[in-house]
């Protein structure tokens, strides 16, 4: 049975989790929290507290693996905190785990394009800002290493929708002016994404962009939501709040990864919505 660590075992983390047991994996998950490794451990996983930003946890924790997944979470946080989680961690992982294949979870704000341009691996990486530079930094440790960059879209599912949340929040709004369009990829299918990059022989040294099949006019995102939810539409206006990953606007694709045989159980935002994150809720909007 092939054993696999899973660094940083949050909302992505548990849901590949559960698929690489479904697999016959055998997974330990390591997190930083000392209540998230205990509610691990209650829903079957073995799994250890260890800070992964601290070569000497890590060290003093260190077995045999055949795989080790880097997806730990900054859950926001500045430059800093982007080097100790992302680089320092990776560093870490890289150095204990020698030989063994490390898959690191990136992140599609690597792109800075602006023009709604069609983005593929071999697109110009170059974000502005720190935070970006430091998730490039880390990238260039795995892949010298022969290691997986998954570079995940905005990740969305059960529980779970940054756009969602701010549609129902009265945060969102149309800005004809300054439409872009948005890239997101379902939990499930990132989890699904990267187990099949664990067991291609072909992804080492390599970089997936791991997205559905449809990038999304922001505006018509909330459109499609107005009317699923028979809600009114956002008010006309522009965003007041910087955007935490940069100004962007870009068309990301997926062909790689789908070469690879990964197909998307919900390709579209539409689809990932209505079979997975509104089940219910237009019922309790209505009731309110």
């Amino acid at each position: 049975m092939p054993r696999a660590l899973i660094a940083g075992c949050g909302y992505l983390g548990r849901a590949l989790a559960d698929l690489l047991v479904g697999e016959s994996w055998e997974i330990e998950g390591w997190t930083v929290s000392a209540e998230s490794a205990l509610e691990l451990s209650r829903n079957g996983h073995r799994a250890q507290q260890v800070d992964i930003s601290s070569k000497e946890n890590v060290v003093a924790r260190k077995t045999a693996f055949d795989a080790v997944i880097h997806c730990a979470s900054t859950r926001g946080g500045d430059e800093k905190l982007y080097r100790r989680v992302y680089w320092a961690g990776s560093k870490n992982l890289i150095e204990c785990f020698g030989e063994t294949k490390v898959l690191f979870v990136s992140s599609t704000s690597v792109y800075a394009q602006t023009r709604g341009e069609l983005v593929t691996e071999e697109s110009v990486a170059e974000p502005k800002p720190e935070t970006g530079r430091v998730l490039r930094e880390a990238e260039q440790l795995v892949l010298a290493s022969h290691g997986v960059v998954a570079r995940l879209g905005g990740i969305y599912g059960p529980g779970r929708s940054a756009l969602l949340q701010r549609f129902l929040d009265g945060r969102a709004a149309l800005d004809p002016d300054n439409d872009r369009f948005v890239n997101q990829i379902h939990r499930d299918d990132a989890a699904a994404a990267i187990s099949i990059l664990l067991q291609a022989a072909t992804s080492a040294g390599q970089i997936y962009n791991v997205v559905d099949n449809e990038p999304k006019l922001l505006s018509d995102c909330y459109r499609w939501l107005a009317t699923a939810l028979n809600c009114p539409l956002p008010p006309p206006g522009g965003s007041t709040s910087k955007r935490k990953r940069g100004d962007t606007n870009k068309r990301v694709s997926n062909a790689k990864l789908r070469s690879i045989d990964w197909v998307p159980r919900y390709p579209t935002f539409a689809v990932g919505m209505e079979k997975s994150v509104l089940q219910g809720l237009g019922a309790q909007l209505r009731a309110t």
